[in-house]
């Protein structure tokens, strides 16, 4: 208790940011330097890295992330290994920054997102909403001798939200403005937005997942080249749009569905791949890659077009990913 009153107190605080999105690549992390609260927060980047996950590790992680066929036993085992890769990665990024990691004050970490069900379901007489990630924050902390928050995404399922995307007050913080409709869009293994409307309250921020970033692309890169990703679009570019396909791909039931909403690898993973190969399996392999990627950057702009533009004509978009 005595730490955490502590923190409270301080003007000035060093943070360790870690993440790992859908796409499992590894583990982003930022020290950060924050003074102040709410809309007068100040930051400053102090060192920031990606720690690659060792081989293999992805063909696990994905495994179990696939109801059909994950194993209680190895999700017990990840959860305390992942920690320990988040613990590893904190003592890096401190190392980089010349820091002991008893200078840094707090821990941010998401954890490893391995199953998200937002989608409000009947059980026992109540109305349940669930996300489950990895990588312990207790180990964490145990690890490193740091206080360590993290279960942000169960937190906000529990009252009632989709917990995604994960962001939106970061963005209403560091980039809302006075004057432009502004958004921030990140495009990881789900592709996400966040809007801001000029000289905007907190209530008036909106968020939701617009639907599959890189992960369908990925996931055929996997399938057919024995590849993680298609590095700079170069299959891409190869290829050729099919319009069959792609207009099946729009059909998929989740752009039609209203924000707020999320979603993941349950609904853009390996039983949606089955159909789009099912649907490709007569094409040319490039020709898939190429129409998948139309798809990410298209469902993107449906979304906007759907739900975003009747109220609010963006004037700046900041992409990430």
């Amino acid at each position: 208790m005595r730490v955490l009153e502590r923190l409270f107190k301080k003007k000035k605080t060093l943070v360790i940011g870690l993440m790992s999105g859908t796409s499992a690549d590894g583990i982003d992390a930022a020290l950060v330097e924050i003074v102040g609260s709410g809309t007068h927060t100040k930051l400053r980047l102090i060192a920031y890295e990606t720690y690659a996950f060792p081989r293999g590790y992805k063909r696990l992680l994905l495994k179990n992330s696939d109801a059909s066929t994950a194993r209680l036993d190895d999700i017990a085992r990840l959860n305390m290994l992942v920690a320990a890769f988040f613990a590893d990665a904190v003592k890096s990024i401190a190392r980089k920054a010349g820091k002991r990691q008893s200078d840094i004050d707090l821990i941010g970490s998401h954890g490893q997102t391995i199953h998200h069900l937002p989608q409000s379901t009947r059980m026992f007489g109540k109305n349940i909403r669930a996300t489950l990630q990895i990588g312990s924050p207790s180990a964490i902390a145990k690890l490193t001798g740091i206080v360590t928050v993290g279960d942000f995404r169960v937190g906000d399922v529990a009252v009632g939200g989709s917990g995604a995307p994960l962001v939106p007050y970061f963005d209403y913080v560091m980039l809302s403005s006075s004057t432009r409709n502004r958004a921030a869009l990140n495009i990881g293994g789900i592709a996400n937005i966040t809007i801001l409307p000029a000289t905007c309250l907190l209530s008036d921020v909106t968020a939701f997942d617009t639907g599959p970033g890189n992960m369908l692309i990925d996931a055929v890169m996997r399938t057919y080249y024995r590849k993680d990703r298609d590095d700079g679009g170069e299959v891409a570019y190869q290829g050729s749009i099919v319009p069959g396909l792609l207009n099946w791909l729009t059909k998929t039931p989740y752009l039609r569905q209203e924000p707020p909403k999320s979603t993941g690898r349950e609904m853009f993973g390996e039983k949606f791949l089955r159909e789009v190969l099912r649907h490709g399996k007569t094409m040319r392999k490039q020709d898939v890659v190429t129409t998948v990627s139309e798809f990410t950057a298209l469902s993107v702009y449906d979304q906007y077009i759907r739900f975003v533009q009747r109220t609010c004509r963006l004037d700046e978009v900041f992409v990430s990913g």
